[in-house]
């Protein structure tokens, strides 16, 4: 009771602090933007878009669903972040899940800190919160620090301070992107870890990676038997065994479909020929929670 009445009250406020011509405000400098920039108040969720810059693509589910129903118990503790576009309409800057699981349960409001930034402020602190979270995977984080390079002209130096990370981490994380797209896929799936990832991307030969990783994962190899298997690869000792069972003649339209088929399953895909345009389609697997996410790809 006493909750309903407190967001009843927060509405109304917001309803007067609204009425008074804050669709103007563009600027810090503007009138009456100190009542509404970096005042944290309940927005409609309605006139909130979310970030067109935002770097993940990718939001859980279950995660989501789960996130939803501690906010219908608890409420939403901490306020999402926005910037306020023209005419009283606002755009994210962080908290997607927590606005996403909000519409879920149907809620109208949302507390959310009001900021005023341009879009290249904008795609730089999505980008630089989307690197400080924990539940990031090693290539999520290494593509964010890639557009800040790209999009945002930082050199790895100022990536440093902005983001609070040693050069050299930034660095580790950048050169898992050489990686072949189907390790960086296992990678993303949590079938290896960034360990892994620094030791295959040693590896040129994007043969000899692919190999490895299906090593590892037949293998259930660690970190450290990794590096000594790249080691031994490098130093000549142990050749890796190619995996593939393909025709000397494979078709053209085969060996071109082959690489888009590896990447959307996250294995290195091999053909069994039984004739000149026939034959079948091998789909590896490395244990039941990688045959359950194969299956879940073909449903």
């Amino acid at each position: 009771m006493a909750k309903a009445l407190k967001k009843q009250a927060l509405g109304r406020g917001l309803s007067a602090l609204l009425k008074e011509n804050t669709d103007t405000i563009n600027s810090a400098n503007d009138k009456n933007a100190d009542k509404v920039v970096g005042n944290i108040i309940e927005i409609e969720l309605e006139t909130i878009e979310v970030n067109p810059y935002q770097p993940r693509s990718y939001f859980n589910e279950e995660a989501l669903r789960e996130l939803a129903s501690s906010i219908k118990e608890l409420g939403v503790i901490q306020p999402i972040t926005v910037r306020k576009l023209e005419n009283n309409n606002f755009q994210l800057v962080s908290g997607e899940r927590r606005f996403r699981a909000s519409k879920l349960i149907g809620n109208k409001t949302i507390p959310a800190y009001i900021r005023l930034a341009n879009d290249q402020e904008m795609l730089e602190m999505a980008l630089v919160e989307n690197i400080q979270r924990k539940d990031l995977d090693p290539i999520e984080v290494a593509l964010s620090y890639q557009r800040l390079i790209d999009e945002i002209d930082l050199t790895q130096e100022e990536m440093s301070q902005r983001v609070g990370k040693k050069r050299s981490t930034i660095t580790n994380y950048l050169r898992l992107l050489k990686l072949d797209p189907i390790i960086q896929t296992g990678m993303r799936d949590g079938f290896l870890s960034m360990g892994h990832g620094r030791a295959l991307v040693n590896i040129e030969n994007t043969e000899e990676q692919l190999s490895i990783y299906e090593k590892i994962l037949a293998q259930k190899l660690s970190v450290r038997q990794t590096e000594q298997l790249v080691k031994q690869l490098k130093e000549g000792i142990e050749k890796p065994k190619k995996t593939i069972t393909k025709n000397s003649e494979t078709p053209k339209f085969i060996s071109k479909g082959l690489k888009t088929f590896s990447q959307y399953f996250g294995h290195k895909i091999d053909v069994k020929l039984s004739g000149a345009d026939k034959g079948k389609i091998l789909i590896p697997f490395h244990s039941e929670e990688d045959f359950n996410r194969i299956k879940k790809l073909l449903e």
